[in-house]
């Protein structure tokens, strides 16, 4: 059953701004990153300037008298404070809106550029498109954090500029990154899936060594003798006194001797001795 969907206002209602409802299955976010504050104080420095305007002009009229001349200075300086006031601080709240919604996305399969407050726009270029990066920094910006970043792409329009983003050294190198990752997977292929484990076969039970008694005879069968058990071979210290033996036998005899001297199982007399009788036997 598929999921509820979520339109744009009540995403950001959410939490959800509209770069997530863009990922596609399996697409994550890497890093997300906005525009320096300075972007926002440079946008709307015209409408600091009109409401600067408008308090200093209210201030020099606060004492003019409200009849004559005076008065109607007073009332066209009151009126343009109203609009110089007014039409600032909507500027400044609609270029801190315009701030609030300008995002660069970076996913683990393509960069994202989203904007726009009711009209939204995104741009994106894949991973795998991307050939570089050009980095750009003032003095100004090394000092408080920002530059501008120009992403260099195989698509017709060939770049992409992040104007003034913070901290465009991380945003680069996370870029780079999930692109090497994005090669790396593309390299291995597909995972192949393995076939399902078949049980293996039961294997047919032992016949059993001992002899059935058959049913229809009444003579039983005595169940067959124990064999044996394996007489020891005699060691080459036991053979009979007295007992010729080749030159051959003799010298394989003292080296099984020797070696049991040197593991310490004989000692040097016991060898000596054996040697000595080995050599009679000749």
């Amino acid at each position: 059953m598929a999921g509820p969907i979520h339109g744009p206002d009540e995403r950001e209602e959410n939490g959800m701004s509209y770069a997530d409802g863009l990922l596609s299955t399996g697409e994550r976010i890497e890093l997300r990153e906005r525009q320096h504050w300075f972007i926002l104080v440079w946008a709307g420095r015209w409408a600091i300037f009109a409401i600067i305007g408008a308090l200093i002009l209210g201030f020099l009229t606060f004492g003019l008298e409200s009849d004559g001349i005076s008065g109607t200075i007073r009332t066209l300086a009151s009126l343009v404070f109203v609009v110089l006031l007014v039409g600032g601080i909507a500027s400044v709240a609609w270029e801190a809106l315009q701030y609030r919604h300008q995002e660069y996305v970076i996913s683990n399969r393509r960069v994202m550029q989203v904007g726009g407050v009711i009209n939204k726009h995104s741009t994106d270029s894949s991973l795998e498109k991307i050939n570089d990066a050009a980095l750009s920094q003032s003095i100004f910006g090394r000092m408080f954090g920002f530059g501008d970043l120009d992403v260099l792409t195989a698509s017709e329009s060939g770049i992409e500029r992040f104007r003034m983003i913070q901290d465009p050294i991380a945003f680069k190198r996370a870029m780079l990154d999930a692109k090497h990752e994005y090669e790396l997977e593309m390299s291995r292929g597909p995972v192949p899936v393995s076939p399902p484990l078949r049980a293996a076969p039961e294997a047919p039970p032992e016949p059993s060594a001992e002899p059935v008694p058959d049913e229809t005879s009444s003579v039983s069968v005595p169940p067959p003798a124990p064999a044996a058990p394996p007489q020891p071979a005699p060691s080459p210290a036991s053979d009979p006194p007295g007992a010729k033996m080749s030159p051959d036998e003799v010298t394989r005899t003292l080296s099984s001797l020797a070696e049991l001297r040197d593991r310490g199982a004989i000692s040097p007399e016991d060898y000596e001795q054996k040697k000595a009788d080995l050599l009679g036997r000749i």
